[in-house]
């Protein structure tokens, strides 16, 4: 059964990628590159989605910031307290085995509770942070980028 038999909705036929172009990325096999002295992250890319390990440590800040990217936070291991929307009133703790979803160029700040490890899942990719112009991190918080 071809693509275009499978999905219906498509107008133009896609090809199949080759299995060679599939990744295999060991989380332990990629080194921890450092944000900031309380945040580190390490990040696997595809086309137009972006997958990353941050660990924060206790008292870690994410400041304010919103990006045009649609986000998925998944807690790992510990608890991030989120603060969300443009007066940042909206309040709501992470924790492990929770998922918060956040909609792109919603303004949100974190504070690790304790040691944290999560997941996040970014939609398209953050050019900031593969750019290394996620200054927010050292500035305390920037607009929309």
């Amino acid at each position: 059964m071809s693509i275009e038999s499978q999905n219906p909705s498509s107008s133009a036929p896609h090809s199949i990628p080759s299995p060679e172009s599939a990744r295999h990325v060991p989380w332990d096999d990629l080194p921890w590159e450092p944000v900031t002295d309380t945040i580190r992250r390490r990040i696997v890319t595809g086309d137009d989605m972006m997958i990353a390990h941050v660990f924060l440590d206790a008292g870690a800040v994410v400041p304010k910031h919103s990006h045009h990217n649609e986000q998925i936070t998944y807690i790992v291991s510990g608890a991030l307290h989120f603060r969300l929307g443009e007066k940042l009133d909206r309040e709501v703790t992470v924790r492990a085995g929770e998922v918060l979803h956040i909609p792109a160029h919603l303004p949100h700040e974190a504070r690790a509770l304790e040691d944290t490890l999560d997941v996040d899942i970014f939609s398209p990719p953050r050019a900031d942070w593969l750019d290394g112009s996620d200054h927010y991190f050292q500035s305390g918080g920037a607009g929309d980028g």
